[in-house]
C-alpha cells in the first residue's frame, strides 16, 4: 500500500495540509534555512523561522535572499490555499522592500502572506517578515500566474 495523494483531486488547501502533514518544509528549503509553516488557512499562509549565522551574507547580516525565501513561500502558499481541485500557480513577479537589517540576534520571524485578489489567469498577494515585537523587516507583493494542469 501506498501513501500517495492524488493532488490533481484536491483544493490548493487540501493540498498544503496534506504536504505539510507529511513533512512539507521540514525537506528541502524549508530544512536548508529552518523555517516551517505555522498557519495554514484559505487566502492566509504564515511561516516562521530564527535566522542564524548559516544565512549571513559577507558583511555579517542576514541575507536578503533569506527574507525574500521566507515571503515568497508565504504569498504562493497563500494564493495555492485558494486553487481548485486541478489548477496550478507560478510567480511571475516578486518584490521585495528590506527595511530592517537581521542578524542571528533578531530571533524568531514571521513571514505572512494574504491574497488580494485571485481572478481567473493572475492572482496578487503581499507579504510581510516581522519579528517577535511585530516589527516589520520586510514588505512584498506578488503576481502569480495560476493555470490549468
Amino acid at each position: 500500500m501506498t501513501d500517495v495523494v492524488d493532488t490533481q483531486a484536491l483544493s490548493g488547501l487540501e493540498q498544503l495540509r496534506a504536504a505539510f502533514e507529511r513533512g512539507g518544509y521540514s525537506r528541502g528549503i524549508g530544512r536548508t534555512l529552518k523555517f516551517q509553516a505555522l498557519e495554514l488557512e484559505e487566502g492566509r499562509v504564515v511561516f516562521g523561522g530564527t535566522p542564524d549565522e548559516d544565512a549571513y551574507n559577507p558583511i555579517g547580516t542576514v541575507h536578503g535572499g533569506y527574507a525574500a525565501t521566507l515571503l515568497d513561500s508565504a504569498v504562493g502558499c497563500a494564493v495555492h490555499s485558494r486553487l481548485k481541485a486541478g489548477q496550478g500557480y507560478t510567480t511571475l513577479e516578486l518584490k521585495v522592500a528590506y527595511h530592517r537589517a537581521m542578524t542571528k540576534d533578531t530571533g524568531p520571524v514571521r513571514a505572512e502572506g494574504v491574497v488580494t485578489h485571485l481572478g481567473r489567469r493572475a492572482a496578487f498577494a503581499e507579504g510581510r517578515l516581522t519579528d517577535e515585537q511585530g516589527r516589520l523587516i520586510a514588505s512584498a507583493t506578488s503576481t502569480l500566474l495560476v493555470f490549468d494542469r
